[in-house]
């Protein structure tokens, strides 16, 4: 059980801050005159110290390395080989200990081996785990969207994000005691210890923040709008943790973490804690709660149909699974107390009860605002996903629309359900398409503001290509997402001419692509590049007088979404080879292909019904273009059926489809070379007859393989020059003067040859 759920997925002290400095502003109190650019909401920038520091291979600063590959037991994107310490189950609630079964040990004292492959195998992963020797070049192989164990924040990526727009970003301090007591011990630069990580990532920024003259952390709405103005880059600070500030007293450290410059705060991340329930999320998450409670839930089913691991569970009217636990009354004097200091409430990971409980301690301050960091639309989300209790639906979206909120949408969504009053074509799940979806959605039903909410170096997939052969289109199915990505190609929006078009959204330097691309596919992201300014207004109303709500969210409208087809009925539509869907003439050459069908050229190098991956290769000359021909002289080499680029005059040819001029010529018209017919004047060098204007070559198949061009007649020679003969055959001479001798009238000046044979 806890070997399957792993395989589905994955203390240091600081000075207080310095007194806040006096900003200059371009803006009002209320933002009337407002700042450019737009916002990234959740933000991991200093994440290579998550997890005990085992898991993420690359700094934020400093030069990016290739990695090592993940070979057993290497220094990041693995698990450790044995487990067994997990048989220790409910340390805080009775204890049971399970590793003195022998079954047990000894299956746990390989499951990290065995998980961490797995790993590598799972779609969003995409080899990015485990033994990945394919992906350790950075900037070819790592990162592209799927990654998910190699950083995507270097401050390299982050200033191109900045320098393309990104205005303000949330840098959000994170960790997660399971997955780090998973990881090999020599990969720990530290004891498992959440609250430890996050004050070693808090230095980080710190640290950051000192030695950067282009960015700042920004400790009031205000500082930030001087920051901005100054044209550097607003960094907010925020805690995103499950064990949120441990067994200490949370008062005081809620205290001391505001003063160390954090303003924003996530009460509860995957797992229940002392401040509220967690929304129901992964199945490992489930399986961590279950290690700390040792409890079944048999009301509703999660981990299976029939069954919850660790959360107390109920049914909704929908009948979907949802967590029983809301804010409990140290979560609600924690809500009102960072209420209190004016910091920023993020809702993101609460369960339902929790954001209801969240809200009523809102509306009794004056509809304070609420925030989620990182969400989903529920409404368009497929049917799996929208039964998540993580993802967002419009009840709470009024919410945070009527205490003066937003939303950070996160930039990976896979299969979307199209909005039909988007305009965008949902043609391609899990690229900027299936964003468009949810972004119109979210503007023109929900009328929501928004910002990104990456997520980068959250262990999660990102915004995939629309083009290439890195996962363009979502791999819901093959056959579907082949025929998708095909459709990029022929119908655009054209590639931006980025890594954004090959990669993904493979980091945060790339985050402006995204939004130009979204516009591109015709998204309208006024709103969405002019975030920041959301976000300050927002910060402000947590810091100002407020005298109710702020907007009633009476217009929002949750229609226009298309209904939902299943995948396997899109599936059954397309036609099969050896029992496999796939989608007919949809590959490009080069491209990666299982069956002939697939490609274009009707080609494709796999064999014994796709056991061995192949690619589209040409079938001929007509499917390379007019630059290039089908190499096929070659029996058995690795690149025959490749377009190559047509041969010059007098490179080696076989045949005429092989040459520019479309002629090839030699001996017998067997192997020769390659010529432009009667290109070459006389006196120049050729190879054959009919290269020459004038159809003589003096060169021949053996023992002058080059020559020159002869002439054929007079006229192939200067007025004043007749064509020679005998020795000086094709060959054009001076005409002869008055008594010269001559053998015909066209060799004299005058035009006369005597009958004695002499020019007249």
């Amino acid at each position: 059980m806890f070997l399957a759920a792993l395989a589905l997925t994955l203390v240091q002290g600081c000075a207080p801050v310095a007194p806040e400095p006096e900003a200059v502003s371009l803006a009002t109190a209320t933002g009337e005159l407002g700042v450019g650019g737009f916002a990234e909401l959740h933000h991991h920038m200093f994440a290579e110290e998550a997890f005990g520091g085992g898991w993420f291979h690359g700094s934020h600063t400093g030069a990016l390395a290739r990695c090592d590959g993940g070979a057993p037991e290497s220094d990041h994107a693995r698990v450790r080989m044995d487990l067994s310490q997990m048989l220790n189950l409910c340390p805080n609630s009775g204890s049971v200990d399970l590793r003195g079964v022998p079954l047990l040990s000894d299956l746990f004292g390989l499951a990290g081996a065995v998980g961490s492959e797995f790993m590598g195998k799972m779609e969003g992963t995409q080899g990015d785990t485990g033994l990945h020797l394919g992906r350790r070049e950075v900037g070819t192989e790592w990162p592209r969207w799927d990654t998910i164990a190699h950083q995507q924040s270097w401050e390299g990526w982050l200033r191109q994000a900045h320098q393309g727009g990104m205005s303000l970003v949330v840098v959000s301090l994170v960790s997660n005691g399971f997955l780090c007591k998973a990881l090999p011990y020599q990969n720990l630069n530290r004891p498992c210890d959440e609250m430890a990580d996050i004050e070693v990532q808090l230095q980080m920024a710190r640290a950051f923040d000192a030695r950067t003259d282009w960015a700042e952390i920004a400790l009031s709405p205000a500082h930030a709008r001087g920051i901005i103005s100054s044209g550097r880059l607003a960094m907010v600070l925020s805690i995103e943790t499950s064990k949120l500030f441990g067994d200490k007293d949370w008062r005081s450290e809620l205290d001391r973490f505001h003063a160390l410059g954090v303003r924003s705060i996530q009460p509860v991340h995957q797992l229940d804690n002392r401040f509220g329930g967690a929304a129901l999320h992964n199945v490992i998450f489930q399986a961590a709660q279950f290690i700390e409670n040792c409890r079944i839930d048999y009301d509703c089913g999660v981990t299976t149909n029939s069954f919850t691991l660790g959360f107390d569970v109920y049914k909704d009217a929908a009948g979907n699974c949802r967590n029983t636990k809301g804010l409990t009354a140290d979560g609600k004097a924690l809500v009102q107390a960072m209420m209190a200091k004016g910091m920023l409430v993020d809702m993101a990971h609460l369960s339902e009860k929790s954001i209801q409980d969240a809200y009523a301690v809102a509306q009794a301050n004056s509809y304070y605002p609420l925030y989620i960091s990182h969400g989903h639309f529920r409404e368009v989300m497929n049917p799996k996903l929208a039964e998540n209790e993580k993802t967002t639906p419009a009840w709470v979206v009024r919410y945070l629309r009527q205490t003066g909120g937003m939303f950070g949408l996160r930039t990976a969504h896979d299969e979307t359900r199209a909005y039909t009053k988007s305009g965008v074509a949902n043609n391609c799940h899990g690229s900027s398409r299936s964003v468009a979806q949810a972004y119109e959605f979210g503007r023109q039903g929900l009328k929501v503001p928004m910002a990104f909410g990456a997520d980068f170096n959250g262990f999660i997939q990102q915004t995939r290509p629309r083009f290439g052969a890195n996962g363009a289109c979502s791999a819901t199915f093959q056959a579907e997402a082949d025929a998708q990505a095909y459709q990029q190609e022929v119908s655009g929006p054209a590639r931006l001419g980025t890594d954004f078009d090959k990669y993904g959204l493979a980091h945060v330097g790339l985050l402006p692509d995204l939004l130009k691309d979204l516009g591109r596919v015709g998204a309208q992201t006024t709103g969405l590049a002019n975030s920041t300014e959301t976000y300050l207004r927002m910060w402000e109303r947590a810091n100002a007088p407020r005298t109710g709500m702020a907007d009633t969210a009476a217009d929002i409208d949750t229609s226009g979404i298309a209904p939902y087809e299943d995948k396997a009925a899109r599936e059954a539509r397309y036609p099969t080879v050896c029992g496999a869907a796939y989608a007919p003439d949809s590959k490009l050459l080069n491209q990666g292909c299982r069956f002939d069908a697939e490609c274009i050229s009707d080609q494709c190098t796999s064999v014994l019904c796709s056991t061995f991956d192949g690619r589209c290769v040409c079938n001929d000359d007509g499917d390379c273009g007019g630059s290039s021909y089908c190499q096929d002289e070659i029996p058995a080499n690795p690149g025959d059926n490749d377009c190559v680029p047509k041969k010059s005059n007098w490179s080696s040819c076989s045949r005429d489809g092989q040459c520019q001029s479309g002629a090839c010529g030699g001996c017998a018209d067997m192997t020769g070379w390659c010529y432009t017919p009667r290109s070459k004047a006389y006196g120049q060098s050729c190879k054959a007859d009919t290269e020459c204007t004038t159809d003589r070559c003096s060169a021949d198949c053996y023992v002058n393989p080059t020559g020159t061009c002869l002439c054929d007649s007079d006229s192939h020679c200067a007025s004043t020059q007749y064509c020679g003969w005998g020795t000086n055959s094709g060959k054009c001479q001076n005409k002869k003067s008055r008594g010269a001798a001559c053998s015909a009238d066209r060799e004299c000046a005058s035009g006369t040859c005597r009958w004695s044979f002499t020019c007249a």
